[in-house]
């Protein structure tokens, strides 16, 4: 990959609006890059060599696994998001690996030391870095909070309008999203069981709330959801 591309992948982030030409520059020659295909595991939380990871491209999900090998999915990332050892310290505890959802995806990493030495040394990058991270966990805090207080239907309907809201295509009241999650995906996010899932899109495309397949979901009028 080319230094120029590699340039403008770090200047069109958020992250690192706050830095020079030449910082930028710096960056470039201890970033890796990385393009995966659907399907694909991309990151291992017990890696040897831990990294702060940033998603210019596609869809990936993290999941969790337990200590009977249960997994569940922990979180989607999007265009834009960073994973990985964000905390900046290795948790020995977590058994996560994350797995690419859409037909490909491109990723910029750092390893844990080499990001942490560029924060020591960018206070704006390391002000912009707590502020993202600060709001990742406010979302996620958010979403637990629902999780704790609201019924299954009410957070499937939840996650649907704020997936249609970040990716979904718009037209007039309807919203069209692209659909890479299996109905199992869904119910672990939401935290119910597949069946359970099953049974309520049927409800809601029996009300005409919306339809779907395994290629799209498409939400008859956001109005209602």
């Amino acid at each position: 990959m080319n230094e120029e591309l590699k340039y403008w992948y770090l200047r069109d982030h958020k992250l690192f609006k706050t830095l020079s030409f030449g910082q930028i520059k710096d960056l470039c020659i201890i970033m890796g890059f990385k393009k995966a295909m659907k399907g694909e595991v991309i990151y291992f939380s017990s890696s040897d060599l831990p990294r702060i990871f940033v998603l210019k491209k596609g869809t990936i999900k993290i999941v969790a696994v337990d200590d009977e090998g249960n997994e569940s999915v922990k979180d989607i990332i999007q265009k834009g998001d960073l994973f990985g050892e964000l905390s900046l310290e290795v948790d020995s505890q977590t058994n996560e690996y994350a797995k690419v959802l859409s037909d490909d995806v491109v990723i910029c990493s750092f390893l844990l030391s080499d990001f942490e030495d560029v924060l020591l040394k960018n206070p704006s990058l390391a002000l912009s870095y707590t502020k993202i991270v600060g709001l990742k966990m406010k979302r996620i805090k958010n979403s637990y909070s629902n999780l704790i207080s609201k019924d299954a239907k009410t957070r499937l309907r939840l996650f649907l309008k704020d997936w249609g809201e970040k990716e979904g295509v718009k037209v007039g009241n309807k919203i069209v999203i692209e659909n890479y999650l299996t109905q199992n995906d869904i119910a672990q996010i939401i935290c119910t069981s597949r069946q359970t899932t099953t049974q309520l899109f049927n409800e809601m495309e029996s009300s005409g709330l919306l339809l779907y397949n395994r290629k799209e979901i498409i939400i008859t009028d956001v109005r209602n959801l």
